[in-house]
C-alpha cells in the first residue's frame, strides 16, 4: 500500500525529508500506541452498533487491531519513522494486514479527537500510579514518625531555632503536605477522566454515532459536551504539570531537610548505606546522592507546567499545530516524578535518626523562650511587654553564657517580680513540646491524633483509587475480548 497520509490528496508534492522529520511527533506518542488501539477497538464497536458500518467490516478491523495489539505487547510491532505518529502508524499497519477495509476504522473521527482521547487515557493510569506511589512515601513518613513521638528536636524558621518540637511532628508536615498532593491529583482525575472521542476536527460528525458508548466502552465517566472544546483545550494537562510541579516542590523540600541534616553541622540523620555514594578521591565521604538527585530532578517537573503554560498561551479556536507538542512536558514531568517518589520512601523508611544529637542542639538558640513569655502572659502581662522583657532575659544569658533554664529565680525576677518557682515547670524543652496540646501541635497526643486522621485520610482515598483502577481494568479487558 502507498504510504500517504490521511490528508495526501489536496497536494500534488510530496513533503521533504526535512519537513517529515521536524512534523514527527512519533518519539513522544508511541508511548500512547496501547491506547491508540484501545480506543479504536470502542470506536469500531460503537460504528457497528449504530449500523454505519456493516459486521463484517468491524468484524475485520477487530482482529486486525487485536493482532497489531498482540504485536505490541510481544515487542514485534515495527513503527515506519517516515509516517508522521503513532496513529498513522497503527492505521497504516491495520490496512496493510486486512486491506482497503481498515481505511474505515476513521469514519466519525478525527485525528483531533483521537489524539486527545489516547492523552486522556494515557495520563489516567500515570496519574493513579503517581497517588500509589504518593501513598507509599506517606506511609513511610508515618512510620519513621511513629518510631520518634519523642524525639525532641528544633524547630525553624529562617533557618534559625525556633521552637521544640518534635521529628514525628516534623514528619507529618511533610506527610500532609503530600496528602493535599494526592487529593489534588485525585480531583483533577475527576476532569481528566472525559472522553472527547466523536468531537472530530472541531464540530463533531454527521454520523449517527453514539459518543456515550464509546466513553462507556473506554471506562470514562461521560463524553465531553462540547464538541470544539473536546479537541482545542489541554487544561486537563495543564492541570496535571500543576499537580506534578507542587508535589515536586514539597519533595524537594523533604530532599533539601535530608541533605542539610545528614551534613556533620547538623548530624541529625544518616542515610543508609543503599542510598549514599562515596567520593572518586575522598574515602572518607558518604554522600546523601539519592536526596541530592531527588531534589534537582524537582526541578525538570515544574519546567513541564511552563512549558505547557506558553504552549497553550494564546492559541485560537480550535486545533493548531502547536498543541501536538502538548504531550511531552506532561509526560516527563510524571515521568520524572514517579522514581523520585519511589525512591524516597525506602530512603526514608532506613534513615538512621541520631536522637541524642537531635536533643542536644536543643539546648542551644534559646528555642524556650516563647514559652517563657506566654508564662508571662499568663500571668497578667500583655504579650508586647512579655516579649520584651523574655528578649531582655535572652541578652543577659547572652552575656553570661547560659541558657534560659540555667538563670535562678533571683535572675528572672529582676526581668519580672510575677515570675515564680513553677516557671522551670514551663521552659524545660520536653516541657515546651508537650503543652503544646492545641489541635494540629507537637504533643504526643496530638500528633497521634494527626497519625490516625493521615491514615483515615488515605484509606478513603485508596479506596477510590481502587475503584477506579479496577473500573479501567475491566473497560480494557472487555475491549479485549471483542
Amino acid at each position: 500500500m502507498d504510504q500517504k497520509a490521511l490528508w495526501s490528496g489536496r497536494f500534488d508534492g510530496d513533503l521533504d525529508d526535512s519537513t517529515l522529520g521536524f512534523t514527527s511527533s512519533l518519539d513522544v506518542d508511541v508511548r500512547m500506541a496501547y491506547y491508540d488501539i484501545m480506543g479504536s477497538l470502542a470506536h469500531v464497536k460503537m460504528l457497528g452498533a449504530t449500523g454505519i458500518l456493516p459486521s463484517s467490516d468491524v468484524s475485520a478491523i477487530i482482529k486486525g487491531l487485536k493482532d497489531i495489539l498482540k504485536e505490541l505487547e510481544e515487542g514485534r510491532l515495527k513503527l515506519d519513522d517516515k509516517l508522521e505518529d503513532i496513529h498513522t502508524n497503527v492505521e497504516f499497519r491495520l490496512t496493510e494486514s486486512i486491506g482497503p477495509t481498515g481505511g474505515r476504522l476513521h469514519t466519525g473521527r478525527s485525528r483531533n479527537d483521537q489524539v486527545a482521547t489516547d492523552f486522556r487515557m494515557y495520563l489516567r493510569d500515570a496519574v493513579l500510579g503517581t497517588l500509589r506511589s504518593l501513598e507509599n512515601l506517606q506511609r513511610a513518613l508515618i512510620s519513621k514518625a511513629e518510631e520518634h513521638l519523642d524525639t525532641v528536636m528544633p524547630g525553624f524558621t529562617h533557618m534559625q531555632h525556633a521552637q521544640p518540637v518534635t521529628l514525628a511532628y516534623h514528619l507529618m508536615t511533610h506527610c500532609f503536605r503530600l496528602q493535599r498532593d494526592s487529593d489534588r491529583f485525585l480531583d483533577a482525575y475527576k476532569r481528566l477522566n472525559v472522553c472527547p472521542l466523536g468531537s472530530a476536527a472541531l464540530a463533531g460528525t454527521t454520523y449517527p454515532i453514539d459518543r456515550r458508548m464509546t466513553a462507556e466502552l473506554l471506562g470514562f465517566s461521560r463524553p465531553t459536551e462540547n464538541a470544539m472544546d473536546g479537541v482545542s483545550d489541554r487544561d486537563f494537562a495543564l492541570e496535571l504539570a500543576f499537580c506534578a510541579s507542587a508535589t515536586a516542590v514539597h519533595l524537594s523540600s523533604l530532599a533539601e531537610e535530608l541533605i542539610l541534616w545528614s551534613s556533620p553541622e547538623f548530624g541529625f540523620v544518616e542515610m543508609d548505606d543503599a542510598y549514599s555514594t562515596g567520593s572518586s578521591i575522598m574515602p572518607q565521604k558518604k554522600n546523601p546522592d539519592i536526596a541530592e538527585l531527588v531534589r534537582g530532578r524537582c526541578g525538570k517537573v515544574s519546567s513541564g507546567l511552563f512549558n505547557l503554560l506558553m504552549l497553550m498561551k494564546g492559541l485560537p479556536l480550535a486545533y493548531n499545530r502547536d498543541m501536538q507538542e502538548d504531550k511531552e512536558p506532561v509526560m516527563t514531568s510524571l515521568a520524572t516524578l514517579l522514581p523520585a517518589l519511589e525512591m524516597s520512601a525506602p530512603m526514608i523508611a532506613t534513615m538512621k535518626v541520631k536522637e541524642e544529637r537531635m536533643e542536644s542542639v536543643t539546648e542551644e538558640g534559646f528555642i524556650n523562650a516563647t514559652d517563657m513569655a506566654d508564662y508571662l502572659v499568663l500571668k497578667g502581662v500583655p504579650f508586647r511587654e512579655a516579649h520584651g522583657i523574655v528578649g531582655k532575659a535572652v541578652r543577659h544569658c547572652i552575656a553570661h553564657d547560659k541558657r534560659l533554664e540555667d538563670m535562678s529565680l533571683a535572675e528572672m525576677q529582676e526581668m519580672s517580680p510575677l515570675i515564680e518557682d513553677d516557671i522551670f515547670q514551663v521552659i524545660p524543652v520536653r516541657r515546651c513540646v508537650e503543652r503544646r496540646s492545641s489541635y494540629g501541635g507537637p504533643a504526643r497526643e496530638s500528633v497521634e491524633a494527626q497519625f490516625m486522621e493521615a491514615l483515615s485520610q488515605m484509606t478513603r482515598r485508596r479506596e477510590q483509587i481502587d475503584k477506579e483502577s479496577e473500573r479501567l481494568h475491566q473497560a480494557m479487558d472487555a475491549l479485549r475480548q471483542l
